[in-house]
């Protein structure tokens, strides 16, 4: 559960994060970035793909400034994986409204 989100960190389960975040079913990457920083691209969630999630909730910065690129976007849905795209604050609650009740991926960047 994510239980704070503010610019430039999240907590969730009592950890706090100040770089993005991909919240899996059974960890945390905290390492993640994307190849060209405010785009995300398919390759840029490869892993996420390869487990193949109900949802994938992507929380694209404090001013949603992150762009999903228009064939990523294509591609996941041809695999049938719902995509929910919000700023990361409301994008964190759709997380928590949800979790426990699919199979959920959240993606997400911290600022901008």
């Amino acid at each position: 559960m994510i239980e704070d989100y503010h610019f430039g960190e999240v907590k969730v389960s009592g950890q706090r994060y100040q770089s993005d975040i991909i919240i899996y079913p059974d960890h945390i990457d905290d390492h993640w970035w994307r190849k060209q920083g405010h785009r995300l691209e398919l390759e840029d969630i490869k892993e996420v793909v390869e487990m193949r999630p109900d949802v994938i909730v992507i929380g694209t910065g404090n001013f949603g400034l992150m762009q999903v690129e228009k064939n990523t976007l294509e591609q996941l849905r041809k695999m049938n994986i719902q995509v929910i795209i919000l700023p990361t604050a409301k994008a964190c609650q759709e997380y928590n409204k949800i979790y426990s009740q699919k199979k959920v991926v959240a993606c997400l960047h911290l600022t901008c």
